[in-house]
């Protein structure tokens, strides 16, 4: 559902959903024995007071963020300084703690832990260059990973190109559309949005940004394999078709989009591709619901490939296809090692 303009979210949501988390807050300690108590006649291993203390979290993250940009907008000039590299700074700073705490708290929660595989590429030369992320797509928030790694390890300024429904977060809502990130239509009909927001992601990157796109444009199902490869063939492109066919744990890419970012971007603009293993069984609510507490280890692993050696135009669809067969042959591998946890915080 899309959410409501942005006058109504500021005026009514948000005010609403700060009151409405201070109620949960007073709340708390009643709604946690009750659901502690409830836990233990439900099977698993404390599955609803797990996802209360979660979503407690959460919310907790989510309602500090709105009230901290709440007062960046007042401190400057109710909203006139918002655009100086003063307070950008200061909200990405914002958005790096929120995406800290809440990785942390999903870590800590559902027992996961995240471990890189292999040593991290080495880039060319020693200046910092626009960077261009290609990451695969598949289990629940795996974009929050890749950001905070970004953030995190690299101390990059990450931008994206999100769903509209997504605004109903109001931190989320508030603090992308203060920085360079863009909220696109859920629609069939979306693709010329979608292509818009990416060239202008794309082009105006500056050599701390990483732009995060999944060319998969969605989770890995066997459903959306089945569909994407029957697509191709309705297209004409049944070359295409018979190289998705081979991939056994991803959706064939979507050169279009990619393509945009490459033609767009900088000249000295690097790609890094970023596979993940450990989160393909986890697609809706109900098996994160019987997979918890999840008791696993995400293995990721980066993939480099430098300005110079950034294929033309002309090839970059086939170049892309290969380096999305080379993901899939390695998190087929990986998949089967991903079953005991692995205590690592050094991920990407």
């Amino acid at each position: 559902m899309s959410p409501p303009p942005k006058w109504v979210r500021r005026l009514l949501i948000d005010p609403l959903f700060v009151v409405g988390t201070a109620v949960v807050l007073l709340s708390l300690p009643l709604v946690l024995f009750a659901v502690a108590f409830a836990s233990r006649y439900v099977p698993g291993k404390w599955r609803p007071l797990r996802v209360v203390w979660f979503l407690f979290l959460y919310l907790l993250v989510d309602v500090s963020a709105v009230v901290v940009l709440f007062f960046f907008w007042v401190a400057s000039g109710f909203g006139w300084k918002l655009g100086s590299p003063t307070f950008q700074n200061l909200h990405y700073w914002l958005f790096g703690w929120m995406l800290r705490r809440i990785v942390a708290s999903a870590k800590f929660t559902f027992k996961v832990s995240i471990v890189s595989d292999g040593d991290l590429p080495m880039t060319v030369g020693s200046e910092r260059r626009p960077t261009l992320i290609l990451s695969r797509h598949a289990g629940p928030g795996d974009s929050l990973l890749v950001m905070d790694g970004l953030m995190r390890r690299f101390n990059r300024q990450p931008r994206i190109v999100l769903k509209e429904f997504l605004q109903w977060d109001p931190a989320a809502d508030i603090i992308l559309n203060r920085l360079p990130s863009a909220f696109v239509p859920m629609t069939k009909k979306a693709g010329d949005p979608v292509i818009q927001a990416i060239d202008e992601m794309s082009r105006t990157m500056d050599p701390d940004d990483a732009f995060v796109i999944f060319p998969e444009g969605g989770n890995y199902t066997l459903k959306r394999h089945l569909r994407a490869i029957q697509k191709l063939k309705e297209i004409g492109r049944p070359d295409l078709a018979e190289r998705a066919q081979e991939l056994k744990n991803t959706l064939p890419p979507k050169p279009k989009g990619v393509m945009t970012a490459l033609a767009a971007a900088p000249e000295n603009t690097d790609v890094f591709l970023v596979g993940h293993a450990g989160l393909e069984a986890l697609v809706s609510a109900g098996d994160i619901w019987r997979s918890m507490p999840m008791d696993t280890q995400i293995a990721t692993r980066l993939w480099y490939v430098p300005a110079e050696n950034i294929p033309p135009v002309e090839e970059q669809e086939q170049w892309l296809y290969d380096l999305w067969a080379e993901i899939d042959a390695w998190i087929t591998e990986k998949l089967s090692d991903t079953a005991e946890p692995f205590d690592d915080d050094n991920y990407f």
